[in-house]
């Protein structure tokens, strides 16, 4: 209990110094996932109102995956992309020989770790937003569509509907990716301000022995994903009351 204190104290203490090299790897993160999640809500969330509101040849299959993606572990998703990205993958085949040049190093870069948190988090806000969709009524959209609405006019006030289950399904993502360690760890490398994130950082620590300060990074890492998704919580029911 002491050491859980101590650490609480050290993180205040991290905090309050103004330590550039914690900040850079804070804002790193915040950066990493941040574009993370936002690649897979302009990919999760169409895929998952088609999923939701659509029936179309594949549909099963393409749920199945998704499912299946959902549950992916995040090593098993980092091996995947570091495979498609080193020097002797696919990518960078598909690059030499359409360049007919060397590609450039795309393993141990931010690219290469928002790619792979962009595998992580898809599949869960596309999954999610499915559920939230295919929850909404069918009448409603057989009302708009009475009402002339367009297809766009369609999407948007269906996805209204279930926006609490939209800003969930972006939750889900975000807590995914924030969080995950190894895939960020394989196609990063941990590289001092470079692509140390705070996970990776936390992991650093621990393997030097300094299990104070990797506590003491677990907490503030703790606090940032309680604030930002106290931030999406009040997306999520704004407009509308609590239920209970």
């Amino acid at each position: 209990m002491e050491t859980l204190w101590q650490s609480v104290v050290e993180a205040g203490r991290m905090l309050v110094s103004g330590d550039l090299s914690l900040y850079g790897i804070i804002g790193l993160s915040l950066r990493v996932s941040g574009i993370s999640i936002a690649i897979a809500m302009a990919i999760g969330v169409p895929l998952g109102y088609l999923m939701g509101s659509r029936r179309f040849v594949g549909r099963r299959l393409v749920q199945v995956l998704v499912n299946t993606g959902m549950g992916l572990p995040p090593v098993v998703a980092g091996l995947t992309v570091y495979i498609l990205l080193s020097r002797t993958g696919p990518v960078s085949e598909l690059w030499a020989s359409l360049s007919g040049s060397i590609p450039p190093r795309m393993l141990f870069t931010l690219p290469a770790m928002i790619f792979a948190q962009v595998v992580i988090s898809t599949p869960l806000v596309t999954g999610v937003t499915a559920a939230a969709i295919g929850s909404v009524p069918v009448e409603l959209r057989l009302q708009a569509r009475s009402l002339g609405a367009s297809s766009w006019q369609e999407a948007t006030l269906v996805i209204k509907e279930a926006r609490r289950g939209v800003m969930a399904a972006v939750v889900a993502g975000f807590g995914g990716i924030i969080s995950e360690v190894g895939a960020v760890m394989m196609v990063g490398g941990n590289i001092e301000g470079q692509t140390r994130v705070m996970t990776t950082a936390i992991v650093l620590e621990s393997r030097k022995g300094n299990f104070g300060i990797a506590l003491a990074l677990g907490f503030i890492l703790i606090g940032i994903a309680f604030v930002i998704n106290n931030g999406l919580t009040a997306l999520q029911y704004s407009g509308g009351r609590y239920e209970r």
